[in-house]
């Protein structure tokens, strides 16, 4: 290993990330009270511009009265795009009304390292202003050429980014890509053609310590569909995925989620090498193949989330 390493800035269950238009009441209430680990409450894409005002009181609103930590959730607010009037208002009301109930904000369409400099100054200073002791963190979306083209440089922020997302509808359009729907495969393209770009945003995520998250599936309609593209970015390193629909936060937390048997085998992997350890072994083997050190580390990344998912 490098003697520079950048550990986990924050662990937290993020299997299933539920979006909700914050311009819908009835909806936020559904969302609180349903299965997601994560839930976004929206004042971007999903707001129509008329509805900006009212769905940031909604949001404000819902953080207050919502008690998300005792469902088990994590609540965050994806703010306006900086290149927009609504943004700095944004955050502006939201922290000042809602900051110590907020756990994070997402940052929508980041494509240059200053864009978070910009939210975290407004939040260091409405934090110290408000003398709140909660401190919120920050998640980027990667969704345009320029945030892909620096999101190493974006990764190695640091403050309170925690997490980045990999937008894959607003990349699509971009990049001028033609695709069928939001997340889905191009038949005309030879396997995934998101599989480079989000690699390199999970790449860049464990280098510095960052939580990489898959974004969107458009086609509710097609479960197959969404499974398999969670399947994918699952295989890649991600912790879990966006849902754009109730419906598609069962299949994410089954997705990210290990199974029995890979806890089991996950659990036998340390007991062995333990043993190994015991006779000054640095290898085992188990179920007629070698394991190591490496293996353990694989191991234990099944047993944090299986631990999170059991102290949820």
């Amino acid at each position: 290993m490098s003697h520079t390493l950048y550990p986990l800035k924050k662990q937290r269950l993020q299997r299933s990330e539920l979006a909700v238009p914050a311009s819908n009441p009835t909806m936020i209430d559904k969302a609180a009270n349903g299965p997601a680990d994560y839930v976004f409450l929206d004042l971007e894409d999903a707001v129509a511009p008329p509805e900006k005002e009212i769905a940031r009181k909604n949001a404000i609103q819902a953080l207050n009265d919502i008690d998300w930590a005792a469902k088990g959730k994590t609540v965050s607010v994806r703010i306006n795009g900086l290149d927009t009037h609504y943004m700095y208002r944004d955050v502006v009301d939201v922290m000042e009304q809602a900051g110590s109930r907020v756990h994070t904000l997402l940052v929508p369409k980041v494509g240059v390292p200053g864009d978070l400099y910009m939210v975290e100054a407004m939040v260091n200073q409405i934090e110290m202003a408000k003398g709140f002791s909660t401190r919120v963190g920050l998640e980027a979306l990667i969704e345009t050429a320029l945030g892909m083209a620096n999101v190493e440089a974006i990764a190695q922020f640091g403050g309170r980014l925690e997490a980045l997302h990999f937008g894959v509808a607003d990349f699509a359009a971009s990049m001028r890509a033609r695709t069928v729907n939001i997340g889905g495969l191009n038949p005309d393209y030879p396997g995934d053609q998101w599989h480079a770009a989000i690699a390199r945003m999970v790449t860049a995520c464990r280098a510095y310590g960052l939580r990489p998250i898959d974004g969107p599936f458009g086609d509710f309609s097609d479960p197959e569909g969404y499974k398999a593209g969670a399947r994918r970015a699952a295989a890649l390193g991600c912790e879990g995925k966006w849902a754009i629909h109730p419906s598609q936060v069962a299949m994410a937390n089954e997705v990210f989620s290990p199974t029995e048997a890979e806890v089991t085998k996950a659990r036998r992997i340390i007991e062995e090498l333990r043993a190994a350890e015991a006779q000054g072994k640095g290898a085992a083997s188990l179920d007629g193949k070698m394991i190591d050190a490496a293996s353990e580390k694989m191991a234990r990344n099944v047993l944090v989330v299986a631990e999170a998912i059991s102290a949820k």
